[in-house]
């Protein structure tokens, strides 16, 4: 490996792959995919200084904050690492957009699944 497959893959990461929500009981595909950056793309590096700054200005004087906010804050980041999403709902395309992504990531088993797959390198590696 070179600096530079180092730095391609980072580059690649940010493309985002292609990811398909599995139903949590019996694992068949959903037809709901997300596109999820690596996570040594600059767009997930950039969500995590998002996650802290996000914390810094929701804590108090005493530096605390309530599980609703870190949650909250938590979910704003994972979302940041979603580009698109291909979703049917009625025979018609649900509008790609910040509040109906959190809208689906708030369901637990969703979140558990597109936070493993931007956490795997394995799976943002590039194909060459």
């Amino acid at each position: 490996m070179t600096l530079e497959d180092i730095l391609n893959n980072v580059a690649d990461q940010d493309r985002g792959r292609e990811f398909e929500l599995l139903d949590p009981v019996n694992g068949a595909p959903t037809g709901i995919k997300l596109w999820i950056v690596g996570p040594d793309s600059v767009t997930a590096h950039r969500a995590r200084l998002a996650l802290s700054d996000e914390l810094t200005a929701m804590a108090d004087a005493e530096g605390c904050l309530t599980a609703e906010q870190r949650e909250r804050a938590r979910l704003n980041c994972l979302a940041a690492h979603v580009l698109r999403w291909e979703i049917i709902e009625d025979g018609k395309p649900v509008p790609f957009s910040t509040a109906n992504l959190l809208r689906l990531l708030r369901v637990h088993w969703v979140q558990e699944q597109a936070d493993a797959f931007a956490a795997d390198r394995a799976a943002h590696r590039s194909a060459a």
